[in-house]
């Protein structure tokens, strides 16, 4: 297959592109830096400066978005802005340009980025792909997300998206800063630390990406996340171990809310406790389906 990447020089794209690559298929890298090179892909085409969701058409047979501004940062009004805008609005103006693309070239299946934050904090509510949306800045995020993408259904479209948790890779997402927080002797667990954390290691969420794009009875939403859901605590100390490094620091709830404001409720304070349902349905078996062997590969 031709598979058209979005963010294909970001932390998961570049890991897809060069996993779907060794598994036989034909990558298209889009990228918005003129200049740029994407080594692994079969072709590189840049995305027009000012209207970057107006991709150049080729052929393809399957598009996966996975671009938006970074969730970390203070969450301004001007920052919560990029975070819907980036999202939700340029998921709808991706969707719209997609159909005025010849019908030989429109790709025959669209793979959206959403998160984990759709089910809100839940608590110890165990969640798969049939829980209802939860409340919050992030699940109003992911579901305006994911209805801009099921937009593309009326051109013919099959459309999944992905739910996903925290992305362990070497290097990107969360865990380089937390290896060197907690290599200093500061890490620590964030609050009670009972709130639960959905996570995956990067080659198991990009080898279940392409499961997705290969298996056709597949649509709607996928969470992307191991089968074991750990509490923050349970995280901390893992993580602690496989550094051989202390963890006793505990950031108390306040001080995050009082520095980080929404974000804390939502990101570090809030959590929860996904399963995969529809990777098992597929019946993808992941190469660490638990925490401890992510971090024995990674650390």
């Amino acid at each position: 297959m031709r598979i058209g990447i979005t963010g294909a020089t970001g932390f998961i794209g570049g890991e897809l592109a060069l996993f779907a690559l060794g598994s036989g298929h034909e990558v298209i890298a889009y990228t918005r830096q003129a200049g740029s090179f994407v080594p692994v892909s079969t072709e590189t085409l840049y995305q027009p400066k000012n209207a970057p969701h107006a991709l150049p058409e080729t052929k393809l047979d399957a598009l996966v978005h996975l671009s938006g501004e970074s969730l970390m940062g203070l969450w301004t009004k001007e920052k919560r802005d990029r975070i819907w805008n980036s999202r939700v609005d340029f998921t709808e103006a991706l969707v719209a340009h997609l159909g005025t693309w010849q019908a030989v070239n429109r790709p025959q299946m669209l793979i959206c980025a959403s998160g984990a934050g759709f089910y809100g904090n839940r608590g110890d509510e165990l969640l798969d792909e049939n829980s209802p949306r939860g409340e919050g800045f992030l699940a109003d995020v992911c579901a305006g997300w994911e209805k801009a993408a099921l937009r593309a259904e009326a051109l013919g479209m099959r459309v999944v998206s992905l739910r996903s948790g925290m992305v362990l890779g070497d290097d990107g997402g969360a865990l380089p800063l937390l290896k060197r927080v907690f290599g200093l002797g500061l890490g620590g667990r964030l609050g009670s630390g009972a709130q639960w954390m959905a996570w995956i290691h990067l080659h198991d969420a990009v080898q279940l990406i392409l499961k997705a794009i290969e298996t056709e009875a597949v649509h709607g939403p996928v969470n992307l996340c191991a089968p074991e859901a750990v509490t923050n605590a349970e995280f901390t100390r893992q993580l602690a171990a496989a550094l051989k490094r202390p963890a006793f620091f505990h950031v108390p709830a306040f001080a995050l809310r009082l520095l980080l404001r929404g974000m804390a409720d939502e990101m570090l304070l809030g959590g929860q406790r996904v399963i995969p349902r529809v990777a098992a349905e597929m019946g993808y078996g992941f190469a660490h389906p638990t925490l401890d062997s992510a971090l024995k590969a990674l650390v």
